[in-house]
């Protein structure tokens, strides 16, 4: 028997209380910032109010549906704020009863906006009126005497406030800003601001783009080059991408306001980045009506001298300019360098090696000289390994002390949080960093590494590390999945194209073998030769596990170059066609070897389409030209069981590893 005595619907809670959907709507507005109005009326239809205690205003609206659950929505017009409201009816709603909510929200929705621009068009016929009929302000006017500054062709008011217009893209007026004596701004209620702007004086040589009225006089009455005003921070994108749509080749700045929040900046660089603009913001607190105010140069500010920046050929090249190295030949200083590898291929015991030898004012490595400083590694992830890497590593070449500091966590190093994070950090070193490791790309990048877009965001990171500190940046990033990208770096091109160098890190093919570490690009010098190591076991002194064992890492040594034979054409077109049919029969092993069976090779071979007498003499050891007998002779692979197993170590161990990878 049901527990639901009271036949209620499931989810409902008997003792729970639920206040009426009026109580709960007014104080979902109060948790967003907006005052509710007296008289709640639950009916589906558009209410309008006032949100700032003026009669006149009314940018407050709702929509809320009568039916259970009562849902809509609400907002501010003037605000920017829009909300989805759904009333607690004391249960766990139904999908049926969800559904019925979303339909209500978009049609709420969808009232709402033909109300904002019903509004919207009437507030555009309002003004058009109000600003044909207006006097032209008199540069005595309290505002513009406070500022500075002049007219412009702002216009007053019957009741003496200040003017000025917004006009969408097409020239249309759209609504208008009204300025009291004492600086407070207020729209024309209903108008549309949003990518509306106002551009005073005439297009010489650039464009500027300001926030406010006053910050965009200055600047014209300085400058003498028209300036678009955006009237607000969240407007500056907008306004800055009509100005570029219109004139594509007249360079902009923008303006920025030095405001405590960062959002005139924050918007302002978007807008930059988006357009092809340059922003310059006043180094003091305010706007740069505040910035001349104070008795600065806002001309310097907004255009600094510039460096010669052409140079004769004969000037340039007369003085030597060689190429400074952290360690000769492989990593070069004040360099973008990236080291990429397969996971667990050995690529952070070598990049630790090598900072653990500038950090330590080691000679050489591997016959190169090393050039000695602080290292920086920020480490994303694998603190506890690294800890016993770095003790292994100081046991083994008797260093106390590395001028090396590694970070306890990782960040998103592309974003202006995580960046700062990286600059707070560094400050407080005793010596600026010579070299700043990332490990892995992964752990710091907030993006996708296959987004050339995200890439850059990365890209100008470190470049600006670079710029601060005059030193190299080192990212550890993997390698792809696919046989074809072994060698070079997953993701976006963007990264290979901005390094200058690039170093692969390949793991060995077969036990015994060392691991390869393969200089993939050198931007200012000649490829060096590959060099081999080895991962040497070492046990740490005084280190014991939890069960008292002791406990071991490993630190890098010298290995040895692998001998290699050279496969002439015919042996790399029969061992291809071998591997296509041991990866059809689903890469069978035999005795750690791949094998491929006679059957499974015939199998493969009909479905190439050749004809029968071609699969035969393809599968006689009598023929030496032809796939089985060349590969037989030439000790390749050799008969075993039913099939043929691959002979050649370092063959066997390229399929293998291509196995791995799909």
């Amino acid at each position: 028997m049901s527990d639901n005595v009271f036949g209620l619907p499931p989810g409902w809670d008997k003792d729970q209380h639920v206040d009426p959907p009026e109580v709960q709507l007014a104080d979902a507005m109060r948790s967003v910032g907006i005052d509710p109005p007296p008289d709640m009326r639950i009916d589906g239809q558009l209410h309008r109010f006032s949100t700032n205690g003026r009669k006149r205003d009314d940018s407050g609206y709702y929509v809320v549906f009568p039916d259970e659950p009562q849902a809509g929505v609400f907002g501010c017009w003037r605000d920017g704020i829009q909300v989805n409201f759904i009333a607690d009816i004391g249960r766990t709603l139904s999908a049926v009863e969800n559904m019925n909510i979303l339909k209500r929200q978009n049609e709420a929705k969808a009232e709402r906006e033909r109300e904002r621009e019903r509004k919207a068009a009437t507030a555009a016929d309002t003004v058009q009126t109000i600003w044909a009929n207006a006097g032209v302000a008199n540069p005595e006017h309290p505002y513009l005497k406070r500022k500075g500054i002049h007219p412009h062709g702002a216009r007053v008011t019957g009741d003496g406030r200040l003017m000025v217009p917004l006009f969408d893209k097409d020239g249309h007026l759209s609504t208008l800003q009204y300025i009291s004596d004492d600086g407070d701004k207020k729209y024309h209620p209903g108008g549309t601001a949003k990518g509306c702007f106002w551009t005073i004086g005439d297009i010489n040589k650039t464009i500027y783009v300001a926030e406010g009225f006053a910050t965009a006089a200055t600047i014209n009455e300085v400058t003498g080059e028209a300036v678009a005003i955006a009237y607000s921070a969240g407007n500056i994108v907008a306004t800055t991408g009509a100005i570029r749509e219109a004139n594509p080749h007249c360079p902009v700045i923008i303006v920025a306001d030095n405001d405590e929040s960062g959002v005139g900046k924050n918007h302002s660089d978007q807008a930059a980045a988006k357009f092809g603009a340059r922003v310059v913001m006043p180094p003091l607190p305010g706007d740069a009506n505040d910035y001349v105010q104070a008795g600065h140069d806002l001309m310097a500010l907004l255009n600094p001298q510039a460096e010669e920046w052409l140079t004769r050929a004969k000037d340039f090249s007369i003085e030597p300019a060689p190429i400074s190295w952290l360690i000769k030949k492989w990593l070069q200083d004040k360099a973008l360098i990236m080291v990429h590898g397969t996971s667990g291929g050995g690529k952070t015991f070598i990049v630790l090696d090598w900072c653990l030898r500038i950090a330590s004012d080691a000679t050489e490595w591997h016959g190169n000289k090393v050039h000695g400083g602080t290292v920086v590694y920020l480490a994303g992830e694998g603190h506890h390994g690294l800890k016993s890497r770095v003790a292994a590593w100081r046991q083994q070449y008797k260093v106390d002390d590395p001028d090396m500091y590694l970070s306890a966590s990782g960040c998103d190093l592309n974003t202006a949080n995580g960046y700062q994070k990286v600059l707070e950090a560094i400050s407080q070193l005793p010596k600026p960093p010579r070299l700043i490791v990332v490990d892995t790309l992964h752990r710091f990048l907030d993006g996708d590494e296959n987004s050339a877009q995200d890439a850059k965001t990365m890209l100008d990171a470190c470049n600006a590390l670079m710029a601060e500190y005059g030193c190299s940046v080192l990212l550890v990033h993997h390698t792809g999945v696919s046989d074809e990208a072994q060698h070079r770096a997953r993701g976006s091109s963007a990264w290979k194209g901005a390094l200058e160098n690039e170093i692969s890190v390949v793991p060995p093919k077969f036990d015994g073998d060392s691991i390869e570490i393969i200089q993939r690009k050198a931007k200012d010098s000649e490829l060096t030769n590959p060099v081999y190591v080895d991962l040497q076991p070492v046990e740490i002194k005084g280190w014991k596990d939890e069960d008292g064992d002791p406990v071991t890492s490993c630190v890098v040594v010298e290995g040895v170059e692998p001998v290699r034979v050279k496969a002439d054409k015919p042996a790399m077109k029969h061992r291809k066609m071998f591997e296509r049919a041991w990866f059809s029969t689903k890469c069978e092993m035999h005795n750690g070897a791949p094998y491929v069976s006679r059957s499974g090779l015939k199998t493969f071979l009909d479905g190439q389409d050749f004809a029968e007498r071609s699969v035969k003499n393809m599968m006689n050891v009598a023929y030496d030209d032809k796939l089985i007998g060349y590969l037989v002779n030439s000790e390749s692979i050799v008969p075993d069981a039913n099939g043929w197993v691959v002979n050649d170590r370092e063959w066997a161990g390229e399929m293998m590893l291509a196995m791995r990878s799909k």
